[in-house]
């Protein structure tokens, strides 16, 4: 494809437009004037036959996967190939998805000469997690003698994955990550009655009659001790709620109301603003970075996503492969409107984990329908494994008048409305507890915090 280039307009303007003003005053420069034109003309035909050639050779290469992070500043290498190794100027564009923003939508670069590969870097800002293709380029060079703009389409296949951002949560953490010396949290080994065999030892006065091994004690004639130790790697299963509860709001900046004059613009923009504010969001940042505190801790972490029916679930293990896949499971994880079935998840959970670990739910469960149904099925893993249920507190759901002030009528009804749904949260939070069931609300900003507070805790009191 060609289009007309500023020069060729500049010397039409020139050239054409004067001469064929003075042939229409001027008669007798009629054929001088019709001449220069049709030599402009020809000069215009012949660099536009010439151009067709003027981009052969010239390739674009872009990694087969780049990872990026959402809402930090990522560089892409691009590798331009000029076969023919002469000196050219190319302008460049790539075909981004509306989720990444980019520096600059097209860039100019000159290829040298002698120089068959050239390396360009494209700057740009993921805005939601996700993954996404870039599936072509765009570049544009000049005709032999610069009349034409020539333009050609370079098919591409290069997959952009872009993670959450967990660089806000790990600053909060930072204690925790910072493995210098003597200081962050380090893995260490516990002392106090664990379940794993370690030696038989002769019977000590005090000696529980549980911790005799009776078959050692016939065999010998004497009584004799098993001795146990503190599990060194404990089982972590953080199982995330990707149902329609988790598509809400978690932030309360997100823009309300419609778009100003209906703008295409405004209307992407705010829905690319509400993808990264939703509930879902914190939920996998907080996964991750619980995942990297069993990691620490030399824990294993396993990971399972559930709406309708169980999603996908990675086994616990540990190591940063194991890391890179759970990573790999939720970046793609978009919220469904759908109800949950924890009747199905609970099902899954007892027949597929055998051994006792510790269960992290992310859910909500301010729809009493849904907080029934959940207090129901969790009877069937509860007494073998350690249940931790969190949410996000809803925004406005606190006791009344410990918000703002209530300046209206609108303010008090909207104030009670949320101290009646608090007031639900706390029945339920009672009736999980007699369960064994530990329920907490917390806060948005603080979500990975808490979360790793209590699984720190649980560590503590070798609960597991």
């Amino acid at each position: 494809m060609i289009a007309p280039s500023s020069k060729l307009l500049f010397w039409v303007a020139v050239i054409v437009l004067p001469f064929a003003l003075l042939a229409a005053v001027v008669p007798a420069a009629a054929p001088v004037s019709l001449l220069l034109i049709a030599a402009l003309v020809l000069l215009a035909l012949a660099d536009a036959v010439g151009s067709s050639k003027s981009l052969g050779g010239i390739g674009v290469e872009l990694p087969a996967v780049a990872r990026m992070s959402k809402d930090r500043e990522a560089k892409l290498e691009l590798r331009i190939r000029n076969e023919r190794q002469t000196a050219r100027i190319l302008r460049l564009a790539l075909a981004w998805p509306r989720e990444i923003k980019p520096a600059e939508e097209i860039v100019e670069t000159v290829l040298p000469a002698q120089s068959e590969w050239s390396r360009l870097i494209q700057v740009c800002i993921p805005r939601c997690r996700g993954n996404y293709q870039l599936d072509r380029a765009f570049i544009e060079g000049g005709s032999p003698l610069g009349f034409w703009a020539v333009r050609k389409t370079i098919p591409l296949r290069s997959e952009i994955r872009v993670y959450p951002n967990l660089l806000t949560e790990r600053k909060n953490l930072a204690a925790l990550f910072l493995n210098r010396g003597a200081f962050g949290a380090h893995a260490r080994r516990q002392i106090g009655k664990g379940r794993d065999f370690e030696k038989l030892r002769e019977y000590v006065p005090g000696d529980g009659y549980d911790e005799i091994h009776w078959k050692a004690t016939a065999r010998r004639g004497k009584p004799i001790t098993k001795v146990f130790q503190i599990e060194k790697t404990q089982e972590i299963y953080v199982i995330v709620d990707a149902s329609r509860l988790s598509a809400r709001s978690g932030a309360s900046t997100l823009p309300v109301g419609p778009a100003k004059n209906n703008s295409a613009t405004q209307a992407e923009s705010r829905r690319l603003e509400a993808g990264a504010a939703t509930v879902l969001e914190k939920f996998v940042t907080a996964a991750l970075v619980l995942g990297l505190a069993a990691e620490q801790q030399g824990d294993l972490f396993g990971l399972l996503t559930f709406t309708n029916q169980v999603e996908k679930f990675v086994r616990a293990r540990n190591g940063q492969a194991h890391y890179s896949a759970c990573r790999d499971a939720l970046y793609t994880l978009q919220p469904k409107i759908v109800t949950p079935d924890f009747d199905e998840l609970c099902t899954f959970l007892r027949l597929r984990l055998r051994r006792r670990a510790l269960l992290v739910f992310l859910t909500a469960l301010d729809d009493p329908a849904l907080a029934e149904s959940f207090v129901r099925n969790i009877e069937l893993i509860r007494r073998q494994h350690i249940v931790l249920v969190n949410m996000v507190q809803p925004p406005g759901v606190q006791p009344m008048f410990t918000g703002r002030d209530v300046a209206e009528t609108d303010d008090l009804y909207r104030q009670l409305g949320g101290h009646l749904q608090w007031q639900n949260l706390r029945e339920l939070q009672k009736v999980l507890q007699r369960r064994g069931v530990r329920f907490s609300l917390l806060d948005n900003e603080r979500l990975s915090a808490g979360l790793v507070a209590q699984y720190m805790a649980v560590k503590q009191r070798q609960l597991l």
